[in-house]
């Protein structure tokens, strides 16, 4: 594979997962480099995450999951990679389907991948009943508005080709990122595609959705994809 690429991890006082988060993705079956975004972690995260001698952004205090993603697609901008790869800090992330969700962006097929639980045949930990409610809804929702078919809009477990990499380095959602920034690859004209992956259950550490089961929460998430749909189609300069 002549690609670089780089696997963006975002973490907030995951100290009990990062280490083994590393690991796991060390084992991908390509070669990367990784990249860990403390987001103003109050525990030994960034010690630990440098002492598995990766690359360590650290961020002087919590900005948000949309705030520590983007500053990954700046370094990857930057640094001039070819595939940017999500994956979240905490563990849920199963990185035996990492070749299967950069498969459609190095066929280019599309320019981001999305990795759904919702998907056969992985039906593994898919959140709790309420939760589901919510992601469903914004599911049905972003669908409709976008045209593409989305099943696990909350996902963090995504890959990026260059295109993607360059329009997120310059704008990407800070409140609402995940079903927020589907909205912004239509708006851009890119393509968009879920592929089936499992997911586990998170062991320690906070969601970077907290609010998900909340009537406010939805609301603001509603207007917040609206708003971004009534935006002008942009394309990448």
């Amino acid at each position: 594979m002549d690609k670089q690429i780089l696997i963006i991890i975002p973490a907030y006082n995951e100290s009990a997962s990062i280490t083994k988060t590393i690991q796991e993705v060390r084992s991908a079956p390509f070669p990367t480099d990784i990249l860990v975004i403390d987001d103003g972690s109050i525990d030994d995260t960034e010690k630990k995450a440098r002492a598995a001698s990766v690359a360590v952004i650290r961020m002087p205090f919590n900005l948000g999951i949309g705030g520590a993603v983007q500053t990954g697609f700046k370094y990857a901008f930057q640094k001039g990679y070819d595939i940017a790869i999500q994956v979240d800090g905490d563990g849920q992330h199963d990185i035996r389907f990492l070749e299967a969700l950069l498969a459609p962006v190095l066929d280019e097929e599309v320019d981001v991948s999305v990795g759904s639980r919702f998907i056969e045949p992985f039906l593994g930990y898919q959140s709790s009943v309420v939760r589901r409610i919510g992601i469903q809804f914004f599911a049905h929702l972003i669908s409709f508005l976008t045209g593409f078919n989305i099943t696990d809009p909350t996902s963090g477990f995504r890959a990026y080709n260059k295109k993607a990499i360059a329009v997120f380095s310059k704008y990407y959602p800070v409140d609402f990122p995940e079903p927020e920034s589907i909205v912004v690859v239509k708006r851009y004209g890119m393509k968009l595609k879920e592929v089936p992956v499992q997911m586990r259950e998170r062991k320690s550490g906070n969601s970077s959705i907290r609010y998900l089961t909340t009537l406010y929460y939805m609301i603001k998430v509603t207007f917040a994809i609206l708003l971004d749909m009534l935006k002008p189609r942009k394309t990448v300069d």
